[in-house]
């Protein structure tokens, strides 16, 4: 199949310390993925599908300035996920897709999106950049400078459109919806008109983006290794790190009967899954 992702360049090229990324190579080599001398990762498939399955994602912008005071960058924790709308297909992650970010009309991140002026570069956009990480375990090796972490994680560039399309909008926000939760839009009541008015989306549309994956166990020093006697004493190797769900904790207002099956199914699902990636990973 023919490679489908983004251009390496200088915006979005990854580095990797050598000693902290064996088990990542190997596993680079051995799925023949691309970016394995500096364990960057570019393709379309692999950025769409940390960014969908990383709960919060942190959203970077530049502020307004203000006179005689310094500007600082604002980092937003926010719900979001990919799209290749108007294509309903949202299992094909293997072409360059949109993020779709939900939140408050009034708040200053929407309110500079929607006021971004026509003539700016894109037109009425504002420049974002839209972090997700997940943490897949804590590699612990002989010597503090050899410690990482097993984990997932993706670097966006793009541009954030206010969206007006009443369509888009409505599309934008049930498959953030269901993102989180599975079935859950369509199992619950239908948003009323100050509910829709209130909430904004935001469509980034991705120039440049870059992904970064470590597995496996520690990259150790090779004198180190020949060091018996160390070896006994300091212990060596990677404790597994996962989201865990808990058991579902019904609301003071809740008149349903038990918890409904998509949610039972889907707790179970998340939480078998997540404990063997990061065990999987872990050697």
């Amino acid at each position: 199949m023919e490679y489908q992702g983004w251009e390496k360049t200088k915006l979005n090229t990854v580095n990797r310390y050598r000693n902290r990324g064996l088990g990542l190579l190997r596993y680079l080599i051995s799925e023949k993925l691309t970016g394995a001398a500096n364990g960057g990762k570019y393709d379309y498939h692999t950025v769409n599908t940390i960014v969908d399955e990383t709960p919060i994602l942190h959203v970077s912008f530049e502020t307004e300035a203000e006179e005689r005071k310094p500007t600082f960058p604002v980092i937003l924790p926010m719900l979001g996920c990919s799209s290749n709308y108007p294509n309903s297909d949202t299992e094909d992650r293997d072409q360059c897709r949109v993020i779709y970010l939900h939140g408050y009309v009034s708040s200053r991140f929407l309110r500079l999106a929607h006021d971004a002026k026509d003539g700016a570069e894109p037109t009425g956009s504002i420049p974002v950049c839209v972090a997700a990480t997940q943490l897949d375990g804590i590699v612990l090796a002989l010597t503090p400078n050899h410690h990482s972490c097993n984990y997932r994680s993706a670097v966006v560039f793009g541009h954030a459109y206010f969206v007006k399309d009443e369509a888009e909008r409505i599309y934008a926000m049930e498959l953030i919806t269901n993102n989180l939760v599975p079935q859950r839009w369509e199992n619950t009541r239908y948003p009323n008109a100050t509910e829709l008015n209130s909430t904004g989306i935001l469509r980034v549309e991705i120039e440049s983006a870059s992904a970064k994956i470590r597995v496996g166990t520690t990259g150790e020093d090779r004198k180190d290794l020949k060091d018996e006697r160390m070896r006994e004493k300091v212990w060596a190797g990677v404790i597994p790190a996962f989201l865990q769900l808990g058991e579902p904790v019904p609301a003071p207002t809740n008149s349903t009967k038990g918890v409904p099956t998509y949610i039972n199914g889907w707790v179970a699902e998340s939480n078998q899954n997540a404990e063997r990636y990061a065990y999987d990973v872990a050697s």
